[in-house]
């Protein structure tokens, strides 16, 4: 991808600062973000950061529609606080992903949509395959199940090219551990010598992937005319447990913290597994291991955190 106009909504935080990174010295990268979650030092130089809020047609509509791609990162994407307020996360992520699409109608870009795992629920026929009726547990997941639907319409209605992009458990530098992300969260506290408290048993598992790939992925998918009006599982196909990570990010980090159970959280999932074949087929492979991607964000933690 060259020399294009390149909208990253999000793209002050977590995915789409590294997409943004990715992008932004072959391409003219335009940041949109209201700073909720995103950090203005995430932004690459050469990227241009306009601060609005999705939610607000009139300030992104001009640069949606004159945008040849648009990554659609920005969300709320906590279950925790879309279980205490599913009113701001219906409009951020269904209304906020109705604008965007109602912009592109009007332009000529492609849209790539980060949807999410939280779509097919507690759904156990795993490895979770795209065609797996939606069934979510939170109204974060609903948030997600409607704006791919949305994503559809659009798609074949007003042929407005997009993908659909469902990611599980993505991981790496630059993730809040305010907002999400068990390994974040782990590493914190490891640095911190306090103990890692896990939700449950710690015998449910997640499809850990790193954000590079992610990244990879999403890039593969834009230039692929035949991923459009498609949906795509993003992860590694790998299953890891809750303890297993925990105790893998004692012994990277070296730590002297404890492991305590607590008592298992509203609205997650027992096991988490995708089938990655589809996005396979269109020449994607992961290439970081849950080890390589651990130590490689251990290492930012390390520099960007002072918790010694």
């Amino acid at each position: 991808m060259k020399n294009k106009l390149v909208v990253i909504t999000g793209g002050a935080g977590f995915i789409g600062s590294h997409l943004a990174e990715a992008l932004v010295e072959d391409n003219d990268v335009v940041v949109i973000d209201n700073l909720y979650s995103g950090r203005e030092e995430n932004v690459p130089e050469g990227a241009k950061l306009v601060k609005a809020d999705i939610r607000d047609y009139t300030s992104i509509a001009e640069i949606i529609r004159e945008a040849d791609y648009v990554f659609h990162e920005a969300a709320q994407i906590s279950v925790e606080e879309s279980i205490r307020d599913p009113i701001f996360t219906e409009e951020v992520n269904v209304i906020g992903t109705l604008n965007i699409l109602n912009a592109l109608s009007e332009g000529n870009g492609k849209m790539i949509f980060a949807s999410s795992a939280a779509v097919y629920g507690n759904n156990q026929n795993l490895p979770l395959r795209e065609d797996e009726p939606p069934n979510p547990i939170s109204p974060y997941g609903v948030s997600k199940v409607a704006g791919e639907y949305y994503c559809k319409v659009f798609h074949e209605t007003y042929g407005v090219p997009v993908v659909i992009l469902r990611y599980f458990n993505v991981f790496g530098p630059r993730q809040s551990s305010a907002y999400a992300g068990v390994i974040s969260i782990f590493i914190k506290r490891a640095l911190e010598g306090k103990p890692l408290v896990i939700f449950g048993d710690g015998k449910q598992t997640r499809d850990f992937i790193f954000v590079k790939d992610v990244v990879k992925a999403n890039i593969l998918v834009a230039e692929k005319k035949r991923a459009e009006g498609e949906v795509f599982n993003v992860a590694t196909g790998r299953e890891t447990t809750i303890l297993e990570l925990a105790l893998k990010i004692i012994d990277l980090t070296s730590s002297s913290s404890s492991i305590v159970f607590g008592p298992p959280r509203p609205g997650d999932i027992r096991r988490s597994l995708a089938d990655i074949s589809k996005l396979r087929s269109l020449g994607f492979s992961p290439e970081y291991s849950l080890e390589d991607g651990l130590a490689e964000t251990f290492k930012w933690f390390k520099s960007e955190w002072k918790y010694f």
